[in-house]
C-alpha cells in the first residue's frame, strides 16, 4: 500500500511520476520487451510468405538497369534461402517500428510530468515517419541515381552479375543511413529543449554543419559524389528545419506569460 502526503501528488497523478518499486519497474519492462517481440514475429510471419516477391521488389531498381542478358546471381549455396529471409526479418522491425516505440513510450510515460508527455508522443510519432521516409527517398530517389552510374561507369567487356547477398547487405545500409540522417530535426530540437545549444548558436555553426553534412555522407554512402550529395543535401534541409521548429518550440511556452501580462 501506498501512501500520500500533504502537498505531495498521489501516486499515478497526471501531474507527475508515478512511484514504482524496481520489481514493478522489471516487470512492466518485460511485459513491455515481449509484446515487441511478439510484434515483430507476427510481422514476420505475415511477411516470410512474400519474401522471395518482396526481395524482387527490393532488387528491382537495380535489375532494371542491367544489360540485357545479365542477372543478378547467388554466390553462396544458403544465399537464395537466407537472403529473403533476413529481408523479411529487417522489414518486419521496420514495419513494427510504431508498436516498438509506443511499448517504449507506455513504459516511459508514468515517469514523465503532463508537460514532458505533451512533446514526447509528437517526437516519437514525427520520428517514425521520418524513419520511414528516409528509407522511401533512399530506395524512389537514391538507389536509381546510384545504380544507374554504378552501372555505366564500368569498363567495356565487364559482366555484371551482383551477388544478392551482398546487395541485400548495401540496400540494408542504404535504408539505415537515409532512415537516420532523416532524424536530423528531431535531434535538433531535443538538443534546444535540452538548453545544450540554442538556435541561434546552430545558425552561427552552419558552414561546419554542411562541411560535417557531406562527411557523414562520404562515409556513410558508397564513394561516389551522387550518392554522397544525396545525402547531404537532405541533411542539411533537415537541419535548417530542425532550427525553425526549435525556434517555434522555444517560443511556446512564453507566450502564456505574455498573454497573462497583458491582461493585468
Amino acid at each position: 500500500m501506498s501512501s500520500t502526503h500533504p502537498g505531495q501528488p498521489p501516486t499515478g497523478s497526471a501531474d507527475g511520476p508515478q512511484d514504482m518499486t524496481l520489481i514493478e519497474h522489471l516487470l512492466e519492462l518485460r511485459n513491455r520487451l515481449l509484446k515487441m517481440v511478439l510484434a515483430v514475429l507476427l510481422c514476420f510471419l505475415a511477411l516470410y510468405p512474400f519474401a522471395n516477391d518482396l526481395y524482387l521488389l527490393l532488387s528491382q531498381p537495380l535489375r532494371e538497369l542491367l544489360p540485357v542478358g545479365q542477372t543478378m546471381i547467388a554466390t553462396d549455396i544458403t544465399s537464395p534461402f537466407f537472403a529473403p529471409l533476413k529481408l523479411a526479418l529487417v522489414l518486419a522491425v521496420f514495419a513494427a517500428i510504431p508498436v516498438i516505440l509506443y511499448q517504449l513510450w507506455s513504459f516511459i510515460a508514468p515517469g514523465l510530468y503532463a508537460h514532458e508527455k505533451r512533446l514526447a508522443f509528437p517526437l516519437l510519432a514525427t520520428s517514425v515517419v521520418l524513419f520511414y521516409l528516409g528509407a522511401s527517398f533512399a530506395y524512389f530517389v537514391v538507389f536509381p541515381l546510384v545504380f544507374g552510374f554504378f552501372t555505366a561507369i564500368g569498363p567495356e567487356g565487364i559482366v555484371e552479375l551482383p551477388d544478392i547477398s551482398s546487395y541485400l547487405n548495401f540496400v540494408l545500409k542504404m535504408f539505415f543511413a537515409f532512415g537516420v540522417a532523416f532524424e536530423i530535426p528531431i535531434a535538433t530540437i531535443l538538443l534546444i529543449l535540452s538548453g545544450a545549444t540554442t538556435p541561434a548558436d546552430l545558425a552561427a555553426k552552419r558552414p561546419y554543419i554542411v562541411v560535417g553534412c557531406f562527411i557523414i555522407g562520404m562515409l556513410l554512402t558508397p564513394p561516389d559524389v551522387i550518392s554522397q550529395t544525396l545525402l547531404a543535401l537532405p541533411m542539411w534541409l533537415l537541419f535548417e528545419l530542425g532550427i525553425l521548429f526549435g525556434r517555434l518550440a522555444q517560443r511556446r511556452p512564453e507566450e502564456p506569460s505574455g498573454q497573462g501580462s497583458q491582461g493585468e
